[in-house]
Order: structure tokens, then sequence, then C-alpha cells
């Protein structure tokens, strides 16, 4: 008889205890991103949560002799179970103690949650949406994450892998992208001539932009829809999860970090968008267990606005497939060069690309790149 006990999350308490086991489970590691505890709560939170519109979840911790020692969310995307005609239940947040008796555990609640939904297959590590974090890091464990990805210990593909019925379902790389001395000839002769032969410009947001029904925020995003409406898994961003990214990416965002590509002869027509932000990784790791008093404000101010560090994360880069080929992204990257290099930025991180994506890894043709992290999501039958 197995001695893990899985409870499913009920209170407020609950949660709390489900995302504090992060923290203590990576306690002291030089190379976890922590995230915030009130995002998390808020992403986690039915109230909250613009994606629960369409989604649905339940979330399980795993106990031994009365202590937490795993948990995992189970979450079914009913939009993009539409959109690629798939009966998927995810799993996500998914962090346990190394021991196949509780990562088994975990992965067979979330079967039986999927199983009672009329489910035919499990995921994951997903999230609501492409927004979240996905893909369990199987290389790269001496390398620093970043707020917007997964880290986790070597041994959780190894228990994801020696389970029956898991395959890879899709790899996933990343990238250091190393901030040349200045703008790469490349990048410069193309940006000079689609700037004349296309009537491409570059545009440089105002805080008074952002927001509105016309503001370049709902812009931003529905570009992003359009870019990234064939990918692994996607769904397309609703006006009131737009609205909430909106409020998360670009309310607090230095500015001078994102550019925008527009299209004069097509009416300002926005066909490019970069939005980057100075790595918040070793801001978030002097948060003590992911909250922002007494003083981890303090050292997201330093990153965000006093720019202390050198790496840059590279958030969400997106072009029109109409203008990709035009080299609407050597412009992007034309404005943000020499913005990194007054800055003293040393390299950027690119986030989670699919391997097979070959329209992503050519935006990076010009610069000298390190792939230095990979991921896989995994599928099995239920």
């Amino acid at each position: 008889m197995s001695s893990v006990e899985i409870k499913k999350i009920e209170t407020k308490k609950d949660l709390t205890t489900f995302i504090d086991f992060h923290y203590d489970l990576y306690k002291g590691d030089k190379y976890d991103t922590p995230t915030l505890f009130s995002d998390d709560f808020n992403t986690l939170s039915k109230e909250h949560n613009a994606a629960f519109d369409f989604c649905e979840a339940e979330y399980y911790l795993a106990y031994r002799g009365g202590r937490p020692v795993g948990r995992v969310a189970a979450i079914i995307n009913h939009k993009a179970n539409e959109r690629w005609n798939r009966k998927d239940v995810r799993f996500g947040w998914i962090d346990f103690v190394d021991d196949r008796e509780v990562s088994k555990a975990l992965l067979s609640a979330v079967e039986d949650y999927g199983r009672s939904k009329g489910m035919t297959d499990i995921v994951g590590p997903l999230g609501f949406t492409d927004m979240d974090p996905e893909g369990m890091l199987t290389e790269g464990f001496d390398q620093l994450g970043t707020m917007a990805t997964i880290y986790n210990y070597p041994y959780y593909p190894e228990h994801i892998e020696a389970l029956d019925g898991f395959t890879v379902d899709n790899t996933y790389v990343e990238y250091k992208l190393i901030v040349p001395k200045s703008v790469p000839e490349k990048y410069a002769k193309i940006a000079e001539m689609i700037q004349s032969r296309y009537n491409l410009r570059i545009k440089k947001l105002k805080k008074s932009e952002i927001c509105g029904e016309d503001g370049y925020g709902k812009k931003i995003f529905n570009l992003i829809n359009l870019t990234y409406k064939d990918l692994y898994g996607y769904s397309e961003l609703t006006d009131r999860q737009i609205d909430q990214y909106v409020d998360m990416y670009l309310a607090f965002a230095d500015l001078d970090f994102i550019t925008l590509v527009e299209d004069e002869s097509a009416g300002n027509k926005l066909v490019g968008v970069g939005i980057t932000i100075p790595s918040l990784s070793h801001a978030l790791q002097k948060c003590r267990r992911g909250r922002l008093l007494p003083f981890g404000w303090w050292h997201l101010i330093r990153a965000i606005k006093f720019h202390k560090t050198n790496i840059v994360d590279c958030l969400l880069i997106g072009v029109d497939p109409d203008y990709r080929a035009k080299g609407a992204n050597a412009l992007l990257f034309s404005d943000l060069i020499p913005r990194y290099i007054h800055y003293g930025i040393e390299w950027g991180e690119t986030q989670v690309e699919m391997e097979a994506n070959e329209n992503v890894k050519s935006m990076w043709g010009a610069l000298e790149t390190q792939l230095h992290k990979r991921r896989k999501c995994y599928r099995k039958s239920l």
C-alpha cells in the first residue's frame, strides 16, 4: 500500500501551501528563478485568471507522513482542445522530491481527473495557455532560469520517462544571444533597405499609448495571436486575457527595451513587436519565498529601472507572417542592440522556442548564439 497521500486543493490556505512547496524544494538553488507568490496565486485563482473563461483545473498536493512532498496542476483548456481537435488534460506546476512513488501518484491524480472529464490523453508540462511556463528542462541544469520558464532538477525527466506510456510530444530549445559591440552590418543594411523600400518604421511606446480600446497594448497582443496561432498547443488570447497581460507585461516595463515596427503605407499597421526586459532572475532569487515585502520590491526596481543586470530576457518577439521575408526582425534588433550596449547588457535569453520552428531560428541569424537549454513536453494515452 502506498504511503503517499494525494490531497485536492480546497481552500486559499491549501493554495498557499501548493505555491510555497516550490520555494521549499528549491531553497538556496542558484539556478532556479522563483516566481512571485502573487503572480502564481493570481494565475491559479479562478477569480483572477481570465483563462478560466475556457479552462477548468484542479490542483493536488502529495503528502507523506504529514509533510508535502509534491504538487501538480491538472488543467483542461477547452479552447485549445477544440482548436487542435484533441481531448487533452494538461499537467503543470509539477514539482516533487526524488521519489518515484510520489511522481507517479501525482500524475495518476491528473490522469484520473482527465478520465473523469472525458479526456483521452495527458500532456505536459503545460500551463493554461502559451503565456504560462511550459516544457520540462532536460538539458541546461547548470544555467540560470528565467522569470518566464520552468527550472527543474535533473531527476524530473528521468521520473517521467521511467513511467509506462509517456512519450516525447514536443521539444524546445533556448539560446543565449551574445550582444555584439555594434549593430551587425547585415541588420543595418536590411533595416535601411526595408525602411525605404517598404515604408516600415520603428515605433517607440509612450505610457499614455498603451491602455485603452485603441491602445497599443491590444494591438501588440492581437499581433501575438496572429504570429503564434500555429504554434504547439496555442489558443488565441481573449480580450480579457489581453487586458491582463497588458497589465502584467507592459504596465511596469522599461519602454526603452520594447520596440515595435509599423507599416506607414498601410496606415501605421503594427507588423512587428519585440518585448524585452532586463533580467529579473537574480532579483527574484532575493525575494524571500516570492514575496515583495519586506525588501523584494527593491531588488525588482533595481533590475527594472536601474538595469542592475547584464542579461536581457526576450519575452515576446513576433513579426506578422506577411512581413517576415521583408526583414522586419532586422529593424527590431537594429533599434534594440544599441540600447543593450548602452545599458551594459552582455547577452539575451530567447525563452522557449520549438526546436522545429525554423522561422524563429532565422530571426537570430546575424547574432552569435549559444544553444544552452533543451526542454520536452510528454504525452500519454489514457
